[in-house]
């Protein structure tokens, strides 16, 4: 054993201190240096090696070599001078050189490490499996994909012989022939491979190893039936469009024809020859291709008129956009003769009548009133719907505040985009705002990967309906005015701010000044929306309108309740005119409903005890009872005392009202506030409001 005393424990002295820890016969029995912080010292200390400043505490019997790593002469002389005549001194010029030569080693190891890294990295990911054998036939390679396909880890098959460890091996032939065998197949326990063996040959052309590379054939069986499946569908579909009575045109996302069938060629007499590769106004003699119309927007058209081919066929079409996978690939349009124009307008009327749509259903048509504070509410929708300007709908419960915003989005530019609807008192805060401005991925437990699109996107280019603004936080009422003021939202958990062309319409039944001056509404988002208020009549105060409301309440329920009713009688009339409606339209709607439940089905005509208002004791009305003979008029109640203000009335009987329907539902807040027609949210507020907690 040689013991060694390194002098220096900088760069040089470090790096010979790490080299002669591997060697066997070699130690080191101290490291000095006069910097005691030398990275040297530090690292002989943790490998348990003596330290020190001063050299020549270790010149003793014990130092059979002394290397001087600090380069400089005067230390170099200094040892020489006190070493002993048994011990033998390196000088800092061969020690640099030690140093190089062993830095050197260092780099070229970390080198192979890092090129035989990639090199596993490489024969890993692959997807083919590869199992290789040196010159002995020991198998010094085996991959994931080969640990894939056996189910046997590498380590349990590295260094074992092939013929003995693989099942039906050839690759000790191979090495023996030095003959490659290509595309073969082999079982191989449950699965058949494709492989292919080639022997490894050096510089000299000795055949050193043998490598074999696999794949499990079942994957391209897989493919070849996916394949055969496709040609099955395919002509079965051309089979089944060839075999239609609707004649049927396909152009591609240019606009040129790639498909038509028989049926088409029978209508328009046009055959493949003048449509294929053609642009999409070939086959048109009057009107514009509706094929182009799809491309451009990728929404469906239906139930347009044309005339096609050179007799000008009058036609009917309904062209929807082809997308896979999001993409556009073109359109198809089926083709109708004329001669259905009737029965199709008849079956779409009836099915507009019957079908809820999803976007905004209701136009001014929709909405009665004759009233001069009614006009004057429709007049100002009117304008409104002409400008993107926000619009603030105010009125009571049930005065028709949604229908208003239906007619504005329908009678505005925006009418073909999205018309999204939002009750801010119906979602919980927590939910609410992820619902609105939507969320990135990994925003809060249970996120959707991706994340999701919040309403103000998806009713980016249309309008968004906020129901009941004024039940809104202080915090959300924030979040509301930033997309007023800076027309932009930003996801839950996003950082980055998403800019939206959103018409916002607001509705709300609270008193928003009142909710100023007690800190529940911000000042700032009520002048962002109150930029064009319109406000909705109560129906107490537009009683002129009940007649024509009963009339279309009474076709609605017709439909409904499959019933034949044509009339309500003048009597009935005047007891509807003088019972206040604190339910407004909501309310007249149970009223009609519930009347016409409660006549026989020969009756045509509502009378004053069909129709049950609030107070009355519903016994008394129905046929048959005690306190009311059949046919007798329900007078309203005389009132007497003096006049007291209106709030204050409605005030009350919205109290009574409340008070009625948790009677009915035993104390059920929830049923309540569906009996009543609000959210429970509005309910609380009112119960708040009226001390009926």
């Amino acid at each position: 054993m040689i013991n060694i005393l390194i002098v220096g424990a900088g760069r040089g002295g470090t790096a010979l201190l790490k080299a002669f820890q591997d060697l066997a016969k070699v130690q080191v029995i101290g490291i000095v240096d006069i910097e005691a912080s030398a990275p040297g010292l530090a690292l002989g200390r943790e490998l348990g090696i003596a330290t020190g400043v001063q050299f020549a505490d270790f010149l003793d019997e014990q130092v059979d070599v002394v290397i001087e790593a600090t380069g400089d002469p005067g230390v170099n002389r200094l040892i020489n001078e006190l070493k002993g005549k048994h011990t033998t001194l390196v000088p800092g010029a061969i020690a640099s050189l030690m140093m190089h030569l062993m830095l050197e080693k260092e780099a070229l190891i970390h080198q192979l490490k890092v090129s035989r890294s990639e090199l596993d990295i490489v024969l890993n990911s692959t997807h083919d499996a590869m199992i290789a054998i040196n010159a002995e036939g020991v198998i010094a390679l085996y991959n994931t994909a080969a640990e894939r396909l056996t189910g046997i880890p590498a380590q349990a098959m590295i260094g074992r012989m092939a013929s003995e460890a693989v099942p039906n091996s050839r690759l000790h032939v191979v090495l023996q022939s030095g003959e490659p065998e290509l595309n073969q197949l082999q079982q191989f326990g449950k699965s058949r491979i494709i492989t292919n063996r080639v022997p490894v040959r050096d510089e000299t052309g000795q055949v050193v190893g043998a490598v074999a590379v696999f794949r499990d054939i079942t994957e391209v069986q897989q493919l070849a039936e996916e394949v055969t499946n496709l040609k099955e569908i395919q002509e079965l579909l051309q089979a089944i469009i060839n075999s239609t009575q609707d004649a049927i045109s396909v152009v591609d996302a240019e606009g040129r024809g790639i498909m038509i069938n028989p049926a088409y060629t029978r209508l328009t007499g046009l055959t493949e020859g003048d449509i294929i590769g053609k642009p999409a106004e070939a086959d048109i003699a009057e009107g514009e291709s509706m094929h182009m119309k799809v491309l451009t927007t990728r929404k469906p058209v239906r139930g347009v008129g044309l005339k096609v081919g050179a007799k000008k066929r009058e036609v009917l079409v309904n062209v929807a956009p082809i997308e896979v996978d999001g993409v556009l690939k073109g359109s198809v349009g089926i083709i109708h003769d004329i001669s259905e124009i009737k029965k199709l307008t008849d079956e779409l009327n009836q099915a507009k009548q019957l079908i809820r749509k999803l976007e905004a259903k209701y136009t001014f048509d929709d909405i009665i009133g004759t009233s001069n504070e009614m006009v004057m509410a429709i007049e100002q929708a009117h304008k409104a719907a002409q400008t993107p300007a926000t619009v603030l709908l105010r009125g009571e419960s049930g005065t028709g505040k949604e229908l208003f915003a239906h007619a504005i989005h329908n009678d505005s530019e925006r009418k073909y985009n999205q018309f999204i609807r939002v009750n801010c008192a119906a979602i919980s805060e927590s939910l609410l705002e992820s619902e609105l401005f939507g969320y990135e991925e990994g925003a809060f437990t249970g996120a959707k990967r991706g994340g999701k699109k919040g309403l103000f996107e998806e009713a980016s280019g249309g309008t968004i309906f906020l129901d009941e603004i004024g039940e809104l936080s202080m915090s959300m009422q924030a979040k509301i005015l930033r997309v007023l003021q800076e027309k932009e939202i930003l996801r839950v958990g996003g950082a980055k701010a998403t800019t939206v062309d959103v018409r916002v319409i607001a509705a709300t039944n609270v008193n928003l000044e009142r909710a100023m001056q007690q800190g529940q509404f911000r000042e700032d988002l009520y002048y962002r929306l109150n930029v064009l208020p319109i406000i909705i009549p109560p129906l107490r105060i537009r009683k002129v309108d009940l007649a024509a409301f009963a009339q279309r309440l009474i076709q609605k329920y017709n439909q409904e309740y499959g019933r034949s009713v044509e009339r309500i009688s003048p009597q009935t009339l005047l007891k509807m005119q003088n019972y206040s409606w604190p339910g407004n339209v909501r309310e007249l709607e149970n009223a009609i409903g519930r009347a016409m439940i409660n006549m026989r089905f020969a009756e045509t005509v509502i009378e004053p005890y069909h129709l049950i208002l609030p107070g009355e004791n519903p016994g008394q009305n129905l046929v048959g009872g005690t306190a009311t003979e059949r046919g007798a008029e329900q007078s309203p109640p005389a009132e007497a005392g003096e006049v007291r203000p209106l709030d204050e009335v409605v005030g009350e009987a919205e109290r009574l009202h409340i008070e009625r329907a948790l009677g009915q539902t035993k104390g059920n807040k929830t049923e309540a506030a569906k009996l009543l027609g609000i959210a429970v949210r509005s309910l609380y507020y009112k119960l708040d409001k009226y001390g009926l907690q």
